[in-house]
């Protein structure tokens, strides 16, 4: 069976490269819109899920989480507005256990940008302007994920699974993408302690580009310009992802579960708190307080980023983030407000604030 998908596999990736006739690269920061975070609970913590995803959302940060399922079917939803709302994030589940020992999920993923304004014919053949020929297009990215997860035989307390990814990219009527890819992903429990590993884009994620050369030369040939548009593939290298969390008991009704995880990219020297030219690390912490399983009050830091200033000084700055939820009889209901831009005064010349959004996740299980 293995063999089959390696042939399989290989089979795609050889007639894409033909078809599209690509230049291939593989960009730092690439298929981005899956890294924000889906669910109140997990942006209110920091995007910390890795060990502790045991919903439905699980099928996204870690599907080996999708066997602490404790109802047969199980949705979730969510919208958010990004940057003063010009980015829409909107997230879509489903899961359910086959058996007691494995089960499966759905997830869908949009993020994207509506209603911008085309202007290349606003200037008729007359030479005049004509908002009238003013059109408005999306860019948009979609993920399609299909989860399996399934107790280990061997070690117990293991749960394992795996997502195989499909990404679509659409900018307008002027370029597409489709992509492939794979996610791997675990999780053990010893009494209070639990640990978890993801391994995103373990395959490493392709998108092969399509560009629509036609609706740029018209604009090409007024500005004078030479235009180069070349159908390329995209390669999102692999990101490891471990997590740790532990549970405390102050009372029979209050509990508090505290937990991290540490981003490990291979892509370069990214702005994280532990940084080099072959690996960097990213680390955010996050905890929930519950109250009889019924309230819940959280808090998370990530983003560790240094800031240089126009005095060429250094500063860190993090993104800490807020959230509340409600469970009862199936229904969840999560709140979270992250600070997704910080333009906090970092000079003499700066007199900004800051700009934060608000994330409303609702999910819903039952028999």
């Amino acid at each position: 069976m293995f063999l089959k998908i390696s042939r399989l596999w290989a089979i795609i990736m050889v007639v894409v490269c033909i078809q599209v006739n690509a230049q291939v690269s593989a960009p730092k920061y690439s298929n981005e819109f899956l890294n924000i975070g889906i669910g109140g609970r997990a942006l209110g913590m920091g995007n910390v899920q890795t060990a502790i995803a045991n919903d439905v959302t699980a099928g996204f940060w870690n599907p080996a989480g999708l066997l602490n399922l404790s109802q047969k079917h199980n949705l979730s939803i969510m919208h958010s507005e990004l940057f003063a709302g010009i980015v829409k994030n909107d997230y879509a589940s489903y899961a359910m256990p086959l058996d007691t020992n494995s089960a499966i999920g759905i997830s869908l993923i949009r993020t994207g940008v509506d209603d911008i304004a085309d202007t290349r014919n606003l200037i008729n053949e007359y030479g005049y302007i004509n908002y009238d020929n003013i059109t408005l297009f999306s860019v948009a990215d979609y993920a399609l994920l299909l989860s399996y997860a399934r107790k280990s035989r061997l070690i117990k307390g293991l749960r394992l699974g795996g997502n195989a990814k499909i990404i679509y990219r659409n900018v307008g009527q002027f370029a597409n993408a489709y992509g492939f890819g794979v996610d791997l992903g675990a999780q053990l429990q010893r009494q209070n302690w639990q640990f978890g590993l993801m391994a995103r884009d373990i395959t490493t994620t392709f998108n092969a580009w399509v560009h629509n050369s036609e609706k740029f030369s018209q604009t090409a040939a007024i500005t004078g310009d030479s235009l180069l548009v070349k159908n390329s593939i995209e390669i999102t290298l692999p990101r490891l992802i471990f997590g740790v969390a532990r549970n405390f008991t102050f009372t029979n009704k209050i509990n508090a579960l505290l937990a991290a995880d540490l981003d490990f990219t291979f892509d370069g020297r990214r702005n994280v708190l532990f940084e080099t030219s072959a690996l960097s690390v990213d680390p955010h912490v996050g905890v929930e307080v519950s109250y009889e399983n019924l309230v819940y009050v959280r808090a998370g830091i990530n983003n560790m980023q240094q800031i240089k200033n126009f005095d060429q000084t250094q500063t860190w700055k993090t993104q800490p983030n807020f959230g509340v939820g409600i469970a009862t009889n199936g229904l969840r209901l999560d709140l979270a407000l992250t600070r997704v831009a910080d333009t906090t005064p970092t000079n003499n010349y700066s007199s900004n604030g800051r700009l934060s959004s608000v994330i409303v996740s609702l999910g819903y299980s039952f028999n």
